[in-house]
């Protein structure tokens, strides 16, 4: 294996973090460096924008800033309070019930919007003075809210499953947005688990159990948020539109919604408009280096000698899994989801489809071990958020947060080695064989 190339493009990299670089400007600029070892660096220079260029060149990637918007709308328009009332009735009687509600709350929202980020700051800045409020320690509560966000990232519609397609070569996003909902439910069950675990021991109340007209009436108020969950992937999967069609119907929907709830109005749409600009124009910049980089990469045969390492080191699939496991939590603790998607798919799945794996398989342990990452310094987005949402330090809300990393390292274990946990729903569907 020849080191060089891979030296220059990690130390460099590492050296522009350091530097505090944004990560998109490192990820190019590493890309860059690496080319510049192999070739002129005039030439250099135009096949790297050559290939950021031709990467944004694709009709797929016009679902991300479509869900972002949505996304946008919906964190404006009235859907967190009423899921959050919705699941209250559901789980607030139990041990832990309040947790359960940011648990649950976290989930369905992150599902309706796709973004962890969203989920956090959302549900968070709702249910962290709620359970403060009902004797809940402010560190529990806020552990809570950021590793149950994550749960969005799994549960369709997701944006960076939209990614993994995309640097997988043209999985079928259908198959993924499926295959994503029992595992992400069994994610958001083990974390309901610790956190009961955690209520009993430390004695938090419950809540009454409420009457079932109350459960009806917040029901119906929540129903139409929930049945965007059923048009989006309903549509999907009964072929009545692509899942970037289906982003544009997201936002329709959402937008409509908002405007009976009577929450938005045209004169919101501005700053939401803004607001998604900005972040889709970040996401499109991650992407463009980080697929000009995953190029160079290819070029000087980085993931095929990475491949050939790997292998070197044991041919037995249980070995090979838990490295590239080991691998994926230690690039998300650093790297942010949509770069790490971009570059450690064409790194990592020939391998695994060499062994027999199904690519859409892959693609959910993937998410999930880089959704651990979003809970994790230094670069934790998900973390950030959610403790300057409960206006607490990162130090405070770690020690709480351990067993529930424990239950989602749990969950990543037993879809990585059983996979009809993944693959049961998308062949019920007949989305693959």
């Amino acid at each position: 294996m020849n080191y060089i190339e891979v030296l220059i493009l990690v130390l460099s990299f590492l050296v522009f973090l350091s530097l505090r670089v944004p990560i998109a400007y490192s990820i190019g600029l590493a890309a860059l460096c690496t080319l510049v070892y192999s070739m002129p660096f005039l030439p250099s220079v135009t096949t790297l924008a050559q290939r950021m260029a031709t990467s944004l060149d694709s009709f797929t990637l016009s679902a991300i800033p479509f869900f972002i918007l949505a996304g946008q709308i919906m964190n404006r328009g009235g859907i967190a309070v009423r899921l959050i009332n919705f699941a209250k009735a559901i789980v607030g009687p139990l041990p832990g019930g309040l947790a359960f509600v940011n648990i649950i709350s976290c989930m369905l929202f992150g599902a309706i919007s796709g973004s962890a980020v969203a989920a956090a700051s959302a549900i968070g800045g709702f249910m962290n003075p709620m359970m403060e409020k009902d004797g809940y320690s402010k560190p529990f509560s806020a552990a809570v809210n950021i590793t149950s966000a994550t749960t969005g990232l799994i549960i369709p519609p997701s944006n960076v499953l939209i990614v993994y397609s995309l640097a997988s070569g043209g999985v079928s996003i259908a198959a993924l947005f499926i295959a994503g909902y029992v595992p992400g439910l069994l994610l958001g069950l083990a974390l309901m688990i610790v956190a009961a675990v955690y209520s009993i021991i430390k004695k938090y109340p419950t809540d009454k159990l409420v009457s079932v007209q109350v459960f009806l009436r917040r029901f119906m108020a929540a129903l139409p948020s929930l049945m965007l969950l059923v048009v989006v992937i309903g549509g999907i999967v009964a072929g009545i539109f692509t899942a970037t069609e289906a982003s544009a119907v997201a936002v329709i929907y959402t937008f409509v919604l908002g405007m009976l709830y009577k929450e938005i109005s045209f004169r919101d749409m501005a700053p939401i408009l803004l607001e998604t600009v900005k972040t889709s124009a970040i996401v499109l910049l991650l992407i463009a280096t980080s697929i000009a980089m995953s190029w160079v990469m290819s070029y000087e045969n980085i993931p095929q000698e990475i491949s050939a390492a790997l292998l070197g080191i044991s041919e037995n699939p249980i070995v090979i899994l838990i490295l590239i496991n080991l691998i994926l939590l230690f690039v998300g603790i650093f790297m942010d989801m949509t770069p790490a998607v971009l570059i450690f798919t064409p790194i990592f799945l020939p391998i695994v489809t060499a062994m027999g794996m199904d690519p859409v398989h892959f693609g959910i342990i993937m998410i999930m071990n880089l959704c651990i990452g979003l809970c994790t310094p230094p670069v934790g987005s998900v973390l950030f958020v959610g403790c300057s949402v409960a206006d607490l330090k990162i130090q405070k809300v770690i020690r709480p947060m351990l067993p529930l990393f424990l239950a989602m390292i749990a969950v990543l274990v037993m879809v990585t080695y059983f996979e009809d946990i993944t693959l049961w729903l998308p062949r019920i569907f007949d989305l693959i064989d």
